[in-house]
Formats: C-alpha cells, structure tokens, sequence
C-alpha cells in the first residue's frame, strides 16, 4: 500500500507494516470518535484538578476503552501535564503511545488472572514511579480476574499510594465484584453512531488515497454494529480486496450479503403472498454465494425498518434501508400494517435462533418466507372473538339450576355405613334436592374442586342442604365448614357469632384466644373456597368477614380439635375397620362420621 499517508499518521515501512486498526488509533482525546461524554469528564477532572485513583471504562469490543485509557495516562504523566493537550513528541508519551512505558504498565487480564500475578502487582505499587509523574496501571479485560485476585486487590485498589493509578477496562462490568466498582469511577462507553463511523471512514480513505462509494461506507458501519474497530478492520479488508473504487458490489461480494435489488424483490414477493417466487428468489441469492443466515438478518433490518414506518417514526432512524429498498418498505408498512409486521420479525427471529443450532439453514429460511407470505390469510384473534361470541338475548332469561353432583358407586362394597367406624367407600348417592320455593331464582355454580394441599385428604363435592337459604347466619357458617372441613381443617368451627350486614356481607367473629383459627380461614384460598361455599348454601353472593370478637366464650368444635388426618388415622386403627381392609384386600378411601346412636 504505497498511498500518501498524513502527517499525523505516517506510513510504516513494508517490513513493519501496521494494520488500518492500529495506524489509525486515536492518540489525543480530538481524536475519539463517539464518546464526547468521557472525554468532557476526564478533561473537567484534569482541568479541576479532581483525578481519581481508579477509574473502571466498559462498554462493547472496539469503541476505544484502552486509548481512552493511554491518553488519560499520556495527559497524566506528559512532561507539560498533568494537561489536556500532551506533547506528543516527547519521549514519554511516544512510550505510552507504543505501550512501551516503563512507568504505565499494561496487563492482560486474561492472561494475568491469577492471585501470584495480583500479589506482583501489590509488591510493586510501593515503588515510586522512574520518571513519570505517576505509576499508572492499565489492566484490560479486569473482569477475566479470579475472585481471589480480586480480594487481594481490595485493600490496594481502596487506599492506593498518592503516584499510583488504576485503569480498568472490560466488555462485561456484570462479572466484576460489587466492591471492586464501588471504589472506582465508572465510565460507560457508548457504540459509536453510523454517521461518525462513516466521517472516521472518510478520513482514512482520503489519507489512504483511495476512494470508495458513499453507500459503501455506509454499509461497513452497518457491519461494525457500533465498533470503530470492526469498522477499520473492514475497510482495510475492502482495500485488499480491490484495486479501484471501493463499491457496494465490492461490499456485498466480501461479506457475502444481497444487494437492495434482491431485498426489494423478495419484500415485493412476500407483500403479494407468492411464495413459490420468494423461494426462486432465494435460491437465486445462494447460488449468487449468499448465505442463508446473512440474508435473513438482513430480511430482520427490512421489516424492522417496515415497523418504524408503521409507527410513523422519523425517516431517520431507518438506517438499514439502502435507496432501492425504501419504496418496498413504504409498501410493506401501508399494505401489511404493524401487526402483520411484527408476527414476520418474530418469524424470521426464531430462523436465526434456530439457525445457530441447526445443520439446514437454508430449509429454516425458507420455512420462514413461507410462513411470512401466508401471514395475510391468518385471521385476527379479534376477529375470532367476535365470531365465536353469542347474540345477545333479547329479553333476560332464568339461569339454570346447579344439579346435585353424583358419584357412581364401585363395584365392590367395602363396609355398610350402618356399621360405626366403617370404611366408607360407596357413599350412597344422593336424591336431587329441589330447593324451596322461597329459595333465590338466581342460582350460585357450585365451587370449583380446587386441587388439595399436598398431604390433604381428598375433595369431596359440596352437597346442597335443603332450605339452605333460609339458615341462620351463624349455621350457614357452620354448614359450610362443615362440608370443607376434609380440606381447610376444623379452623372454621371455632367461631361463636356470625350475622347479616348490607348489602351481602357475613361477618363471622372469632373469640379471644383463638386469633390462628382466625387467620388461617383468612389465607386467600381458604377464604375464596369458603366464599364459594357459602354462596352456594345461600342462593347469592357472600362477601365473608371474619372479625375478632372482643367477648363471648369460645365454643369448641363438634368434634375433637385434633386435625383431620389424626382423626382419620385413629380411625383406621380401628379392629372393625382392620378386619374390614384384611377381609375385602381394600383401602380406606374416606371415612365418616357414624350415624347417630352408633356405639
């Protein structure tokens, strides 16, 4: 490359030739490209005098962290400094720029990740700079560091000697520990926007002395996502590619992606729903070498950019769109609309997932442009709604009456119920209750069989209870814990009162001394299964309130306060209930409660 090269960057000799990357980095801090934020802060520090012992720099690979870092040490340690604008010339800084500085040592973090290489590092701190002003330590990728290493550099790091500085930096500040950050100042460096990418490109191609489509360079800032060093790194693989004029064909042939004449034509084919001729299109662009997943991503950069013109976002911020595509894009945003839009961008994102794992991407691909061509024929969920909802009716209509639950018997008896301490496993099946006629007309459902807790009995149906609508409060209450007693326990027969309030609130009172019974019928699901129950015993809705009375003696259960499945077990051990098991080679399924006047 024997182009004229500037005066700020000269050419190197054929024998020491530098790449695009390094001949072009930034060496003052008017040179930076994208991080005018970092830079004002660090010239303020310096200009006020306030420089901090440890700064922490991240942000994404080639946006400039360690320059920013030798510029900082160069504008620290300058003859001249500490000042914003260095002499280059002077011995110190033409070290600092080569990272050949005795006094700003630079450390791969990646590969001096260990407790030895730390413990180094603390063992030198003490010593005073050589020459320099201060003793600077540039580590790069600091967040490759072992947790010991990072312990040991705690103490160090927090109370450093007044010549000595440190300067992190790392892509991924998550992996560092918290008290690592919290002793540095943290500078986020932002990706570099495309218009600067493509000035700094400019440049370089002018002092190169080449010259190179503008779209072009467009399209290399695309590629870099942010990075001014992909950014050069490609451009100076463009200029080994050619010998002219660097074009857009030139660029798409090296990265292997499809010109805008391409795109447009599959955007076209996909807004009329041909998928046969989105497919030739397809196969036409691989035969061209096209790859399969680059061409899907730029199908992702289309449609993304179809959602900004749905949005009817600024024209600006469609940067992926070249001169040929935008028409299509215009088109796809009107004729498609944003939801038809966003279903093909999800589409084609699960393509590239897949395609990271899969050894067929070019079915996944066209899997995808056949899906995105059918998107018009699917129907809205709306529209699905609406179709399936009823008219409505033209004049009220009574609800319909909840019938009694029935269960089927087994085939084999287990043991009479007229037998106490039997084992009941065929309940006899219950005549359907006709409610009175002073009853409710507006049915209650029956609660759902919520699943039981883990180590609970199982759920039995809720029995409607005759006359249930004309129940006191108090056995309304007790009814209801009764029939629930198998899955939220003897809690609920504990309370003493319970009264009607307006509109449709019973309020249950609890005695003193008994606040956990209390509460335990307050857990959500204990008392949203109780609410049901009780509209169900009642005919209407029942908001329930459970109060702690401030008088009034307990009244125990009708049973013994041992839990349901102490209760169950006992009676399992019973010699009736035993024999019974060994006769019939049975389980017991459910026990009850033996008739009245039973031994």
């Amino acid at each position: 490359m024997n182009a004229p090269q500037s005066s700020d960057h000269p050419a190197p000799s054929q024998s020491a030739y530098l790449v695009v990357a390094r001949r072009y980095r930034p060496r003052t801090f008017s040179e930076l490209v994208g991080q005018s934020h970092v830079v004002q802060a660090l010239v303020n520090a310096i200009e006020s005098d306030r420089v901090g012992h440890a700064y922490l720099f991240t942000g994404a690979r080639g946006v400039g962290k360690t320059s920013t870092a030798r510029i900082f040490a160069k504008c620290l340690n300058a003859p001249n400094g500490p000042t914003t604008d260095p002499d280059d010339s002077s011995d110190i800084c033409r070290l600092i720029d080569a990272g050949e500085d005795i006094d700003v040592i630079e450390i791969d973090g990646a590969s001096n990740r260990g407790i030895d290489e730390i413990r180094q590092l603390r063992a030198g701190v003490n010593i005073r700079p050589s020459r320099a002003r201060y003793k600077i330590y540039i580590i790069d990728e600091v967040h490759m560091l072992t947790p010991p290493a990072f312990n040991a550099l705690l103490k160090t790091l927090e109370e450093p000697p007044a010549h000595v500085k440190f300067i992190f930096c790392t892509t991924d500040p998550d992996k560092i520990p918290i008290t690592v950050l919290s002793r540095c100042q943290r500078y986020d460096f932002a990706p570099v926007e495309i218009a600067e990418l493509v000035a700094r490109l400019e440049q370089i191609i002018a002092t190169e002395g080449r010259e190179a489509e503008p779209e072009a360079l467009q399209l290399i800032a695309r590629h870099a996502a942010g990075s001014v060093r992909d950014s050069q790194s490609l451009l100076e693989q463009l200029l080994a590619f050619t010998t002219g004029r660097v074009s857009v064909a030139d660029v798409h042939r090296m990265f292997g992606t499809a010109p805008d004449a391409h795109l447009a034509q599959m955007l076209d084919h996909l807004l009329r729903g041909d998928a046969a001729a989105a497919l030739e299109t397809l196969d036409g662009a691989l035969t061209r070498g096209i790859d399969a997943g680059q061409f899907a991503e730029q199908l992702v950069s289309c449609f993304r950019d179809g959602m900004l013109a749905a949005t009817g976002a600024d024209a600006n911020l469609r940067w992926h769109s070249g001169s040929d595509v935008v028409p299509v894009i215009d088109r796809l945003a009107k004729d498609y609309g944003l939801s038809a839009v966003l279903a093909a961008l999800q589409v084609l994102d699960q393509t590239l997932t897949r395609i990271r794992h899969s050894s067929q991407p070019r079915t996944l691909v066209e899997m995808a442009l056949v899906r995105i061509s059918h998107l018009r024929q699917l129907k809205s969920i709306d529209a699905l709604i609406a179709g399936t909802e009823p008219a409505a009716p033209s004049r009220p209509q009574a609800a319909p009456q909840v019938a009694p639950v029935r269960r089927e018997p087994p085939a084999t008896p287990v043991a009479s119920r007229s037998q106490p301490n039997s084992v009941a496993a065929s309940p006899p099946t219950p005549s359907p209750v006709t409610p009175p006629s002073s009853a409710p007309t507006a049915s209650v459902p029956a609660p759902p069989a919520s699943s039981p807790a883990r180590g609970d009995p199982p759920a039995q149906p809720i029995q409607p209870v005759a006359g249930s609508g004309d129940m006191q409060p108090l056995s309304l209450w007790q009814t209801a814990c009764a029939q629930l007693r198998d899955r939220i326990g003897p809690y609920g027969e504990f309370a003493h009162a319970a009264r009607w309030e307006p509109p449709q609130s019973l309020v249950v009172e609890f005695p003193q001394g008994y606040t956990l019974q209390k509460e335990r019928c307050e857990r959500p699901a204990v008392k949203s299964l109780l609410e049901q129950t009780l509209a169900h015993l009642a005919g209407k809705p029942v908001r329930l309130e459970l109060r702690q009375s401030e008088t009034g003696a307990p009244t125990p259960p009708s049973e013994a306060s041992s839990s349901p499945i102490e209760q169950r077990r006992k009676r399992e051990r019973a010699p009736l209930v035993r024999r019974a098991m060994d006769l019939f080679d049975a389980d017991v399924s459910r026990v009850d409660d033996p008739p009245d006047g039973a031994n």
